[in-house]
C-alpha cells in the first residue's frame, strides 16, 4: 500500500490487523536502539493487556533504522528524505488519522521514554476527557540535567509569551492525541519548533490540554540526540516568524 502526499512517499511495511491505539515513533538514524524501543513497548503493552500498533516513521535515515524497527514488529513508513521532527510526526499522525484508531501516542526513538509511562498515559486517556495529554519531564525533573531543564523551561516560557499557553514541558516528545485531536490538529513547521506550535494550534481549536508526570531516561546515547540549548535560538526565530505572519495576515 502506497500513499502519496505532497512530494513525500509513505510506504507501509506491515499488513497486520489494526489495533485500537497507534503509537508513532519518528526516527532518524536510530538503528542502534530502535529495535529495543519498539520491542520493550510491545512487551509492556502485552503485560498490560493492551493492543498497540507501533508506527515508526523512518525519516530518511542512512542506517538500518527501517529494518530494525520492522524486525521488532513495527509498521514502518519510510521518508526518502529527512523532513525533520515535525514533519515525521505529522506523517505518523496522518497515518493514525486515516485509520480507525481510538487515539494515538507519540514518543521519542532514542529510549528516553519508559514504556510504563506510555501505558500510564494511555490509561489516563481512556479514563478522561483530554484531547492532548503531554508527558511532562519537568513536573518531577529527576534525571534531567540542569542544562536541559533550563532550555526546556526557557522554551516553555517563550511558548507562553508568544501564544499565551502554559506548559511545564512544551518540548516533550511523549504526547497522546484523542480522536478529535487526530482529526483536527495540524501544524505548519517541520523542525523541533512544531512542539510549541502544536500547543498553539490546540489552543486555537479549544482542545482540552493536560499534563502528567513522566520520567526521562538519559543515557550517553540519548544525551547525544535531540535538541541542544543553542538550537533554541533557531526555534524561537521560527516561532516569532510564524506568529508575525499570522498577526500581519
Amino acid at each position: 500500500m502506497a500513499i502519496k502526499k505532497s512530494k513525500r512517499i509513505y510506504r507501509l511495511v506491515s499488513t497486520q490487523e489494526l489495533a485500537k491505539i497507534c503509537v508513532v515513533i519518528p526516527a532518524y538514524n536510530e538503528g542502534a536502539v530502535i529495535h529495543d524501543v519498539v520491542a520493550s513497548l510491545l512487551n509492556q503493552a502485552k503485560k498490560s493487556r493492551l493492543e498497540l500498533d507501533v508506527v515508526v516513521v523512518n525519516d530518511g535515515s542512512k542506517d538500518d533504522t527501517s529494518n530494525k524497527a520492522a524486525e521488532a514488529g513495527a509498521i514502518v513508513i519510510n521518508h526518502i528524505l529527512n523532513s525533520g521532527a515535525g514533519g515525521a510526526t505529522s506523517t505518523g499522525l496522518a497515518y493514525a488519522a486515516s485509520n480507525p484508531y481510538l487515539f494515538a501516542v507519540t514518543m521519542d526513538a532514542d529510549g528516553q521514554h519508559l514504556p510504563e509511562d506510555v501505558i500510564k498515559g494511555i490509561e489516563l486517556m481512556q479514563s478522561g476527557n483530554t484531547d492532548l495529554l503531554i508527558g511532562s519531564r519537568l513536573i518531577d525533573a529527576k534525571g534531567m540535567s540542569k542544562t536541559k531543564q533550563l532550555g526546556n523551561k526557557g522554551l516553555s516560557m517563550i511558548t507562553y509569551m508568544l501564544f499565551g499557553i502554559k506548559s511545564t514541558d512544551s518540548q516533550s516528545g511523549l504526547r497522546l492525541f484523542s480522536r478529535k485531536a487526530l482529526d483536527r490538529l495540524r501544524w505548519k513547521t517541520t523542525g523541533y519548533e512544531f512542539c510549541s506550535e502544536m500547543l498553539w494550534r490546540a489552543h486555537q481549536l479549544k482542545l482540552v490540554v493536560n499534563e502528567y508526570p513522566i520520567q526521562a531516561v538519559y543515557t550517553e546515547y540519548s544525551k547525544a540526540k535531540g535538541q541542544n540549548n543553542w538550537n533554541a535560538i533557531n526555534i524561537i526565530k521560527s516561532l516569532l516568524k510564524r506568529r508575525l505572519i499570522e498577526i500581519l495576515g
